[in-house]
């Protein structure tokens, strides 16, 4: 009987164990898990940062070629509205 019970304990303290050293290879899993996770993001940031000053950039090239359409329209404006002039000869 006293055989039974040590090998009770023993079989226990090995299952207590092996669902301890389980978790913690889970944990392990887990954290090789958040790591690609945070590099994925961490990539995905960088891209979205480019892409926002890609963005900005092509804003400014827009506005200053407005600018320019609208000096231009007013100088077309100002042609159009000038008096005919004759040719020559």
């Amino acid at each position: 009987m006293l055989m039974t019970k040590k090998n009770l304990v023993i079989t226990r303290t090995l299952g207590v164990a092996l669902v301890a050293a389980l978790g913690l290879g889970g944990c392990a899993t887990y954290k090789e898990d958040f790591a690609r996770i945070n590099s994925r993001l961490d990539q995905l940031d960088v891209k979205v940062q480019n892409a926002a000053q890609s963005a900005e950039s092509a804003n400014q090239s827009a506005q200053q070629a407005n600018q320019r359409l609208d000096q231009i329209e007013s100088r077309v404006q100002k042609l159009e509205a000038a008096p005919h002039r004759v040719p020559r000869g």
